[in-house]
């Protein structure tokens, strides 16, 4: 792999694909595609900074002789809360066990027991089928993953670079007084424009063919599993291409992340409470069992919502996940990583229960793409978290993400070995002559500060009509606001990743507005039936 790392380069750069994102759906893709392609990885951080290495539980695929396809479909179907769509739904379980079989030959280290794949069983699963490598799944992937990158020569990694806007023909000729080669039939990506942070150049890449995998927008929220990177920028990149976005009202709130003042968004996985743990008040009161029948293995959005009543109700600051009833020796086994960090916080989980509040985990909703990836821009594609393939519906079943990633990273990746595109036009350099260095950046850390506090209070768990409103209007005006500082100010990361997260904002606001219902992750107190007909939620730039 040619890493391109604190070297200024010439601008444009030219290579047969782009992929934006360094997680499990960007760096599986990077892996597939054929040798003879001249591939450039793009990523904000360090290549190992994404979401997917902070997966715990593991990848769900259909393993066992006691478990079968349709089982998996059916309970994906039924966490998804009517809104998956089956086809995608079959396509990626079907896929799953060769996802694992390429895992297995890439040198993932997969837990096992007496020399079989180790199953576990998470919320919503009717059986084990939870393939993992004890409790921190996506780390183990992605070193693995990172390391065949870095051993691929017809790779190339750019780090620190944040995608800033993609190049299409549509916005080519609407910079030209005349279309550019004759009339534009349709809308082409032709590349895309990034912030080089060690060296502060804006890059012009060229590529007739380009992958979004950036992940989600977690970090749209004030709690979050997510790290700093899930800034929603292939969504909001994508959108303001011309891209439709689908059901990006359904943010999935992990039911238990832990609660405490020195741990910032450590997952206590599904896992947890697929091994025995019981969510308890803090008078040691189990309360799941009331709430739904499958108790603590109902579908995270309802154990999500157990927790905000109960937590509301009570006036509790957080609630408890108890495992101490398994012995030591199996939480260091199964669980090494939550112990031994709840034990430098001073939380023995082998003797005591865990302190865990809800925090936003999974954006369930996308870019709208089809099987192959496809998104409505040609030779734009979306994989991954960043899109909505139709898998998730209404809420992700647990464990079905990280299959996702490869199972259509492998799509993609086929599409584009098979397809053809003509050459790139030269593209022009990025415009900076109309701008200066910003003199009050503390506009933008404070515009971020009360974006995820409103979207917290007003867009979370439970909705109403008048929160919504709320959050529209604050929305609308820091738009304007952001806009504004975008237009005038050299572009930054922090600047670039707030405009991002406000874009995603208006529709994630926008969304939950259109959906007169309570279906999955999106619950109204003004709207708590769900209505007879099941429709996806989509937004176009061009309504």
């Amino acid at each position: 792999m040619n890493s391109r790392q604190n070297t200024p380069v010439p601008s444009p750069l030219h290579f047969d694909v782009l992929i934006v994102g360094s997680g499990l759906a960007g760096l599986s893709a990077a892996l597939l595609l054929p040798a003879n392609k001249r591939v450039a990885v793009i990523t904000k951080r360090a290549v190992s900074e994404g979401s997917s290495g902070w997966a715990q539980g593991g990848i769900a695929a259909v393993w066992s002789k006691d478990d079968s396809f349709a089982a998996h479909v059916d309970d994906t179907l039924v966490a998804g809360a009517g809104l998956c769509d089956l086809e995608a739904t079959r396509f990626v379980v079907e896929n799953a066990p060769k996802a694992i079989a390429w895992l297995q030959t890439m040198g993932v280290p997969f837990s096992e027991e007496d020399g079989q794949l180790h199953l576990t069983r998470e919320g919503g699963h009717s059986a084990r089928r939870i393939v993992h490598v004890t409790d921190a799944t996506g780390a183990a992937v992605q070193r693995t993953l990172i390391d065949k990158v870095q051993k691929t020569p017809n790779l190339t990694l750019f780090e620190n670079h944040t995608l800033i806007d993609l190049i299409t023909t549509n916005k080519l000729a609407a910079h030209h007084s005349s279309p550019m080669d004759g009339a534009v039939h349709s809308n082409h990506c032709l590349g895309l424009y990034a912030l080089d942070s060690d060296t502060d150049q804006v890059l012009t890449f060229e590529a007739p063919q380009t992958i979004l995998a950036t992940g989600g927008a977690g970090k749209v929220y004030l709690y979050t599993t997510n790290p700093d990177t899930a800034t929603g920028d292939g969504i909001a990149a994508a959108w303001r291409a011309g891209c439709q976005v689908q059901n990006m009202e359904f943010i999935q709130f992990h039911p238990t992340c832990l609660y405490h003042p020195h741990a910032k968004s450590f997952l206590i996985s599904e896992a947890v409470r697929g091994e025995g743990g019981r969510l308890l008040l803090p008078d040691g009161t189990r309360f799941m069992p009331a709430h739904d029948p499958r108790a603590e293995l109902a579908p995270r959005d309802i154990v999500a919502r157990a927790i905000d009543f109960e937590m509301k109700k009570g006036g509790f600051d957080c609630v408890y996940l108890d495992i101490s009833h398994q012995p030591l020796s199996f939480l260091q086994e199964h669980f090494p990583n939550i112990y031994a960090r709840c034990l430098e916080l001073g939380i023995d989980i082998s003797k005591q229960p865990i302190p865990v509040v809800p925090a936003a985990h999974y954006t369930c909703g996308g870019v709208l793409a089809d099987l192959h990836g496809r998104t409505d821009i040609t030779g734009l594609y979306a994989i991954g978290e960043t899109a909505c393939s139709g898998l998730h519906g209404a809420n992700r079943l647990a464990s079905n993400s990280l299959v996702e990633c490869m199972v259509f990273a492998q799509a993609t990746t086929q599409d584009i070995a098979h397809s053809t595109r003509a050459p790139t036009p030269v593209l022009p350099a990025w415009d900076e002559s109309r701008v200066t260095d910003a003199d009050e950046t503390v506009v933008i850390s404070h515009n971020w500060d009360e974006l995820r506090r409103f979207m917290w209070d007003y867009v979370g768990i439970v909705r109403t009509n008048k929160r919504l409103e709320r959050a529209a209007h604050r929305v609308a005006l820091l738009q304007g606001e952001i806009h504004e500082f975008y237009a005038s100010f050299h572009v930054t990361r922090d600047l670039l990743e707030l405009r991002n997260l406000v874009q995603v904002a208006d529709l994630i606001v926008r969304s939950a507005q259109a959906r007169h219902e309570s279906r999955g992750l999106h619950f109204s107190r003004d709207y708590p039936n769900l209505l007879d007909q099941i429709l996806p939620t989509i937004l176009s730039p061009r309504d």
